[in-house]
């Protein structure tokens, strides 16, 4: 946290945000500093009882007020290191009469907080609220005008939780860090690529697992394909956490260079766990998902694939290979696949690297019925 910053903390109703809010005041007030808690969605007796939920109420200053002017005031009063407003949204200034949570209110609070932090060199949390389609609401100036964007993802249904990070004037973007929801609130967990990848480690036909790089920690993530008949004139392309212009030049490349034509055939992809990848390492993973997918007939089980896929069916080498083999081998994987050229650099005890410098290279790669390649 860089003094006089402002950090943006948006997600879904209900995925955890006041809760994390909530921990972080804690701990920071554990280390010693003052924290300002501004409330405008939740009395002190609610979030008491939340606090109580999650070990005790951390020792804060807690404000619950709807009223731009009183938090700047309070912030004035308490000199607080950090200060944590939920939600943003909720702030209305009187000198503005329009309604809470419109683009004006939403805009003033947040340039108000800016100010005022930056002259007091306090850090700031605003919490902020999502649209349907799952951006951040308010004007579009909230995100330009704050230091840090973060996104609290996740299903509430399940009990994991990821925070990324999609802007950052202090360090790198598109970090990640994993929580797990439990009674006691949100746990840290330590090797995110754990919540990503099947728990018995059984590999089936259409599934793959990739090591794309998310900031500076490479994520090992199960990408699953499943290819059906066509029962339309136009095939179904579906894909979920990939992009879908990505996953069309990737299905153009295995019908013109590899052979395999899946144009009359509906094509689903999906990152499992809700993890979004956009690094072009995952390439090669997602190319090996549709081919085993195709074919019916799984890959070695504990097989890890990294590598850019070029138009010409050339896999390319990417960056960070070292970190990729790292993170691969600590995960118990028991092979990876990479572009040809990395194995000779590669010093791994217990990983055996594959290296392969074609898309057609992949399918001698596939189990056959005893299940070894």
């Amino acid at each position: 946290m860089v003094p006089g910053s402002v950090v943006l903390l948006g997600g879904a109703p209900g995925i955890g945000k006041s809760t994390l809010l909530l921990q972080i005041a804690g701990r920071i007030r554990g280390s010693g500093h003052d924290v300002l808690y501004v409330s405008g969605e939740e009395s002190a007796e609610q979030v008491a009882l939340r606090a109580a939920r999650l070990g005790g109420s951390p020792d804060v200053s807690f404000l619950a007020t709807n009223d731009l002017d009183e938090a700047i005031l309070a912030i004035r009063a308490t000199e607080p290191a950090v200060v944590c407003v939920d939600s943003v949204q909720t702030l209305s200034s009187a000198s503005l009469g329009t309604v809470p949570g419109g683009v004006a209110q939403v805009r003033e609070a947040a340039a108000a907080l800016q100010r005022e932090v930056k002259a007091s060199g306090a850090t700031c949390f605003l919490v902020g609220h999502v649209t349907k389609g799952g951006a951040l609401a308010g004007p579009r100036t909230l995100e330009h005008l704050v230091d840090v964007v973060l996104h609290f993802e996740g299903q509430r249904s399940g009990d994991h939780r990821i925070l990324r990070g999609s802007k950052n004037r202090f360090g790198s973007v598109d970090e990640l860090a994993a929580f797990r929801m439990e009674a006691a609130g949100l746990v840290p967990v330590p090797d995110p690529s754990s919540l990503f990848l099947t728990a018995d480690g059984m590999e089936s036909s259409g599934s793959a697992v990739a090591i794309p790089m998310h900031g500076s920690r490479p994520v090992l993530a199960e990408v699953q394909a499943l290819v059906a008949r066509a029962r339309f004139s136009t095939p179904q392309r579906v894909c979920t956490g990939f992009p879908p212009r990505r996953l069309a030049i990737l299905l153009a490349v295995l019908e013109k260079k590899a052979g395999v034509a899946l144009g009359d055939q509906d094509v689903f992809l999906n990152v499992v766990g809700g993890l979004r990848v956009a690094d072009p390492a995952a390439d090669l993973a997602v190319v090996a998902a549709l081919l085993s997918a195709g074919a019916d007939r799984p890959f070695e089980t504990g097989t890890a694939f990294f590598g850019e896929v070029g138009l010409g069916g050339e896999v390319r080498p990417v960056s960070r290979a070292e970190a990729r083999l790292r993170a691969a081998e600590t995960s118990s994987i028991q092979s990876v696949v990479v572009p040809a050229g990395l194995e000779a650099g590669s010093q791994l005890s217990s990983t055996r690297v594959h290296p392969v410098r074609h898309v057609r290279e992949l399918a001698p790669l596939m189990a056959t019925g005893n299940g070894r390649p």
